[in-house]
């Protein structure tokens, strides 16, 4: 049985050919990379990055299915800590996996029963007691000590990393997921997620650094950060507010409008997601100011309502089908908020909410951390982002933000966030672009942020082993060394003493510093690493090059550059400065030496593990 063939074309079945297609190419291409080449008697770790709810979890299905076909037949799928997660994982497994057994959490006996008859799929959430539990099943089982174990987890930045790495101690969760995936025979660990920032920045001692990471592209219809956030600058669907009164309400009449066009048109369900704070008492604020309203609306149905709404008729642009009559339009409105059949959902660790209270109808749904990874919402067409953090972190960020994915509707969508925040986002997206673009061209990616973002929460970093790079700080080496002199003598003897700066290659800046020796003060690796970088993302990326011959300069004075050329070095905030001294003060091991200094663009850290 070719497990994959029949997978998707199950898929195909449904009408979705081209989700069809992507995992079967996907998956293939996951073969000859990685699973052809799998000596069963090791240990991999891999790396599959995906946009936000962009399909992983159809990705991962076929992975499974072509890996039965490499002679895996146990595989763990794990969810995050969730009860509700864990279930729906489940059961979507029991669907589309037909062929294969299915084990809840509390099915070690039949796991044990099947004795690998046919292959098995165990779904458990990332508890620590179940992962315990299934830790000794594996470990103990006597058929297990000969087989291979694929594990694949879903979200694997979110709770499986290390949370006391600085403490020299191991937290439960990355405890036993070790055990199970190093304690038998050889292993594949796939780590899933759509931000890898925690994962790419762990070092080698974990045990959770990727050995290999792949990427698979979103298809057709999907709409991510590049919808949101383009170079070009923010789109007319963004709309930039801050938390005043009157923001609630136009954020209300602009998705009472968009339902009404929508489930006139059709549809089923239309949401709309509030993310105002982490904190209750803001929740109840919002949902008590969308109820008030909407109570203004059904008081004023026949006049000023009626009014907003046609106002509101010519901005819609429907793409995925037929934009109505302004009639039809004008009365479906006026029936959902006369009728009351819209609901106002508070979505936090206070008030539990099930997928069947948002998944039909005209919805506004208001809540915090709760509304991040794992959690979908169909239809998302109206997201109002006002969340704000002292220390944001990237990778959340981006989870909490809920607004990517296939089912909306492009041209009635609308994001209501303050401009600093979407400034914010877009700086995120642009790493995002920067980390997948250097996947692709097989690189082991660097990672950047303007200051004031984090990557990931510092707790999972190895603080000892995550160099950072201040941009605007001049960075040289106070006892370096040339592999060879006469080399960079060479490099540099058209660059003029006299000339002020040449613009110049930032691939002649690496050939450059490829003759500087690296030393512990001057992370050679991690500014070759930036550079690369930054030539990923424009091939043609300049740079600052001053040279000055013959400076007296001692060694072990504090400081390198002169005052005059410290000014001038930082005069250029936005551009890579690199100044090139030959040294021949005092010191230096008594030679002759060219000594950089180098300056990364203002307003940047960039992080890279070691």
């Amino acid at each position: 049985m070719n497990y994959l063939d029949s997978y998707t074309q199950r898929i195909e079945g449904t009408g979705n050919i081209e989700l069809a297609e992507s995992i079967r190419t996907a998956s293939k291409n996951f073969y000859s990379k990685y699973l052809s080449k799998f000596q069963f008697n090791e240990h991999q770790v891999g790396l599959l990055l995906g946009n936000v709810q962009s399909g992983k979890t159809a990705h991962m299905f076929g992975i499974i299915c072509e890996a039965v076909q490499s002679g895996f037949q146990a595989f763990v799928l794990l969810t995050t800590d969730s009860n509700v997660l864990q279930q729906q994982t489940l059961s979507r497994a029991k669907r589309d996996l037909p062929e294969f057994l299915i084990c809840d959490e509390s099915d070690s006996g039949l796991f044990i029963e099947n004795e690998l008859q046919k292959p098995i799929v165990v779904v458990l959430k990332k508890n620590y007691r179940i992962l315990r539990l299934w830790a000794n099943v594996f470990n103990t089982t006597q058929f297990m000590k000969g087989n291979a174990l694929f594990i694949i987890d879903d979200e694997a930045d979110a709770a499986s990393l290390n949370t006391m790495v600085n403490k020299n101690k191991f937290s439960s969760i990355n405890r036993y997921i070790s055990r199970i995936k190093d304690e038998g025979l050889c292993s594949i660990y796939l780590q899933v997620t759509g931000t890898p920032q925690a994962i790419l920045l762990q070092n080698e001692n974990s045990r959770f650094k990727p050995n290999f990471i792949d990427y698979f592209t979103p298809g057709k219809g999907y709409l991510g950060g590049d919808f949101f956030f383009p170079i070009t600058g923010k789109p007319n669907y963004v709309e930039y507010v801050d938390q005043s009164e009157k923001i609630t309400h136009e954020v209300v009449l602009r998705h009472v409008a968009v339902s009404a066009h929508m489930l006139a048109a059709g549809g089923r369900v239309s949401n709309c997601l509030i993310h105002p704070s982490v904190r209750v008492s803001e929740h109840n604020k919002f949902a008590q100011k969308v109820q008030l309203s909407l109570k203004w609306c059904a008081e004023h149905v026949d006049d000023e309502f009626q009014s907003s709404m046609s106002k509101m008729y010519s901005t819609l642009k429907p793409q995925k089908h037929e934009l109505i009559s302004e009639t039809l339009f004008i009365a479906k409105a006026k029936e959902l908020v006369s009728a009351e059949k819209i609901k106002t959902l508070i979505m936090n660790g206070k008030h539990d909410v099930s997928e069947s209270e948002y998944d039909n109808g005209c919805n506004f749904i208001i809540g915090g951390n709760t509304l991040g990874r794992g959690v979908t919402f169909p239809a998302l067409q109206t997201i109002c982002y006002l969340r704000s953090s002292k220390k944001p972190n990237a990778d959340t960020m981006w989870q909490h933000s809920r607004m990517f994915g296939y089912d909306r509707d492009p041209g009635l969508m609308r994001l209501y966030i303050p401009r600093e925040l979407y400034k914010l986002f877009s700086d995120i997206n642009t790493t995002n672009n920067s980390i997948i673009a250097q996947i692709k061209q097989g690189k082991i990616p660097k990672i950047y942020y303007p200051k004031g973002i984090n990557p990931t929460r510092t707790n999972v970093l190895d603080e000892h082993h995550v160099d950072v790079l201040m941009g605007g700080t001049n960075y040289y080496p106070s006892n370096p060394r040339n592999d060879t002199v006469s080399d960079i003598t060479q490099l540099l003897a058209v660059f003029e003493d006299s000339v002020p700066n040449y613009t110049v290659s930032l691939r002649l800046i690496l050939q450059i510093l490829g003759h500087v020796v690296p030393s512990p003060d001057f992370k050679m690796d991690t500014i070759r690493g930036v550079l690369e970088r930054m030539i990923t993302d424009d091939p043609s990326a300049q740079g600052k090059l001053i040279v000055r011959r013959n400076r007296g300069v001692s060694q072990g004075t504090g400081a390198l550059l002169s005052a005059n050329d410290w000014k001038y070095s930082n005069s250029f905030s936005s551009s890579v400065v690199l100044t090139m001294y030959q040294v021949t003060g005092k010191g230096w091991n008594n030679k002759v030496l060219w000594v950089p200094n180098i300056k990364l663009p203002d307003g940047i850290a960039y992080y890279d593990e070691h």
